[in-house]
C-alpha cells in the first residue's frame, strides 16, 4: 500500500529533532491505548500484519496530522467495531452497553508477562531451500500492491547485495489480507546509499529485511 508511512526518501517534512530522554509515553491515554491494542490483539481476531494494515489504509491528510499512538487508537477503534466486538453506540459512549461476546476469551493479568517476553515469533520451520545466496545480486521488484507489504517504495527497482538468510518467516503481505501465512525465506539486503539516494548522499550503505518474493536476480553487469 503506497501511503503516507512509507515516507523513506521523500523530502519536504522538516528536520528530525530527536527528543532528549524522550519518555515512552507523553500522556497516560498513550499507555492506555498501548495496553489495550495488546489486550485487544491477545483475542486473536486479527494479527500483527492486519494491524499494520489498518494502519496503513487512514487517509493520507489525517495520518501525517496524527501522533503515533492517536494512529494506533484510531485502527483499534475500527477493528474492534469491524469484528462486532464494540458497537459504535459503545464507541461514542465510551462503555459496554451491552454483555461482552461469550466466545471471545480475556486474557488474564497473570497471563501478560509470559505472553510478552514470549512475543510474536514470526520464524517457521521449512525445508524449502532459499532461493538466493549471501553475495548474490538481486534487485527489488517494482510493484504498487492495493494492500500491506513491508517492500519500502525507496527501494523498488534497485539493486542490491544479498547479506544474509534468516530462514523462513511469515508473508506480511498475505498475512495481513487474511490469506494465511505463506512463509518463504527472508533476507537482509545491502543497497549501496548511491543506488538508492543518487550521487547526493553522505550515507554508504542502507540494509533492508526483504522476503523472497519481493527480489529477482539483478541483470548482468
Amino acid at each position: 500500500m503506497n501511503g503516507a508511512q512509507d515516507l523513506g526518501g521523500m523530502m519536504g517534512f522538516g528536520p528530525i529533532a530527536p527528543e532528549r530522554d524522550e519518555p515512552v509515553f507523553h500522556a497516560e491515554w498513550e499507555r492506555r491505548a498501548f495496553a489495550l491494542t495488546l489486550a485487544a490483539g491477545f483475542t486473536g481476531q486479527w494479527n500483527i500484519d492486519v494491524g499494520r494494515s489498518v494502519r496503513e489504509s487512514m487517509p493520507p491528510a489525517r495520518y501525517l496530522a496524527s501522533s503515533y499512538y492517536q494512529i494506533w487508537l484510531d485502527a483499534l477503534e475500527r477493528m474492534l467495531l469491524a469484528r462486532g466486538m464494540i458497537t459504535s453506540q459503545e464507541l461514542a459512549a465510551g462503555r459496554a452497553l451491552q454483555p461482552a461476546r461469550p466466545e471471545i476469551r480475556a486474557t488474564p493479568a497473570s497471563e501478560v508477562p509470559a505472553l510478552l517476553l514470549r512475543g510474536g515469533p514470526s520464524l517457521r520451520a521449512s525445508e524449502a531451500a532459499p532461493r538466493f545466496v549471501p553475495g548474490q545480486r538481486v534487485r527489488a521488484r517494482i510493484f504498487n500492491p492495493a494492500h500491506h507489504t513491508r517492500l519500502p517504495r525507496y527501494l523498488r527497482g534497485r539493486t542490491g547485495v544479498i547479506a544474509h538468510c534468516h530462514g523462513v518467516h511469515v508473508f506480511p503481505d498475505s498475512n495481513a489480507q487474511g490469506l494465511g501465512e505463506a512463509p518463504q525465506p527472508l533476507y537482509t539486503v545491502r543497497f549501496a546509499a548511491t543506488e538508492v539516494w543518487g550521487e547526493d548522499t553522505t550515507a554508504e550503505s542502507v540494509c533492508a529485511d526483504l522476503w523472497e518474493s519481493y527480489l529477482e536476480l539483478a541483470p548482468a553487469r
